[in-house]
């Protein structure tokens, strides 16, 4: 489909996601919507039947619903994964700011870096000797591409990104503004001396797919990579230190930090604020809560929460005897009083 329309038939917004069209097909839709914000031309999505009732007294003209859903009062889609639909065709009305095809006058650009074609290279970019950049690739003003960087075809990088020396970004990359890749890992030998920094001489390496957020540093390798795997997701504001092995289809979220040589499985999901320690591994499809703390290596498929990180289960029956402890003490008191008096007597 088009991405440079601005209004689809209902008909093609069901051929894009492989859902079947009960209703209209002939609906102009000029854009997506929630329910509150809902009018005639505009999409929106019902999980379950619940929303799907709040849907119908919107005023919206079409709605995506689950494969269950027979009937409705308002044009359907009906799909497997309704909220997956709606991203995808929240896609195509997403407009591409950052699409200008050409390269900026103020940009400087090496004499033996590779430009791909198709480029969007805006004002104040610079790409340093024998960087590689693929087709369709978009640098926001001020992105730094240090000397042999790789980046794939079809990758977005925002304003103010620095990109340092031999990294390696696949294709279909999304890294937010002030985001640094590239920087040397935290790496020094002490004496009575000082502190003596080590040469940090591996790179990074980010697979296809990944998305990083704002303000997020990956460090690179003290030997050998530091790896973001395909598909990860990362939130604003994550630390990922040196020698580090992320997953594939990881989820991230904003201020977690992960110390160094730590290997993370496929599909580990880390909330807000989580801590991780070097020199362990977490297992596939692990779940660690907001603000946990992990010091060991975790099973695949676990659900560990608090400080240091265990069996949520475990650390709600913990967190509910902590709630319970001044009634304790008071009995405590209580008991010790009785039985001086006793032993007195």
């Amino acid at each position: 489909m088009d991405r440079e329309k601005n209004s689809y038939t209902a008909r093609e917004l069901a051929h894009l996601v492989g859902g079947e069209l009960v209703g209209d097909p002939d609906l102009v839709i000029k854009g997506v919507s929630g329910v509150g914000e809902s009018r005639p031309d505009t999409v929106t999505f019902a999980e379950n039947s619940t929303y799907l009732d709040k849907a119908e007294q919107s005023r919206a003209g079409l709605v995506i619903v689950p494969e269950e859903i027979e009937e409705s009062s308002k044009n359907i889609i009906r799909v497997k994964n309704p909220r997956l639909a709606f991203a995808r065709i929240a896609s195509h009305f997403a407009p591409d700011m950052l699409y200008r095809p050409g390269i900026d006058e103020t940009a400087v650009i090496s004499s033996t870096a590779c430009i791909g074609e198709d480029v969007s290279i805006h004002p104040h970019v610079v790409i340093d000797k024998e960087a590689v950049i693929g087709d369709r690739v978009i640098l926001a003003p001020g992105v730094y591409v240090g000397p042999g960087v790789e980046i794939g075809d079809d990758t977005v990088i925002h304003a103010n990104v620095v990109i340092e020396y031999d990294t390696v970004i696949g294709s279909n990359v999304i890294i937010h503004g002030g985001t640094v890749i590239g920087s040397d890992g935290y790496g020094f030998v002490t004496d009575e001396k000082g502190h003596h920094k080590i040469p940090q001489l591996g790179n990074v390496i980010i697979e296809d797919n990944v998305e990083i957020g704002a303000n997020v540093t990956v460090d690179r390798g003290t030997s050998g990579p530091t790896v973001i795997k395909q598909g990860t997701k990362i939130d604003n504001l994550v630390q990922v230190a040196h020698n580090v092995q992320v997953g594939e289809e990881n989820l991230i979220v904003a201020q977690v930090g992960v110390a160094g040589s730590t290997r993370l499985g496929r599909r580990v999901t880390l909330a807000g604020k989580v801590g991780v320690a070097g020199h362990i591994e977490l297992g596939d499809n692990s779940t660690i809560a907001a603000g946990s703390i992990v010091t060991k290596n975790t099973p695949s498929g676990v659900f560990y929460s608090g400080n240091p990180a265990h069996d949520h289960r475990e650390e709600l029956k913990e967190q509910a005897a902590k709630r319970r402890l001044p009634e304790l003490l008071k009995k405590v008191k209580e008991l010790e009083k009785r039985i001086q008096e006793l032993e007195r007597s």
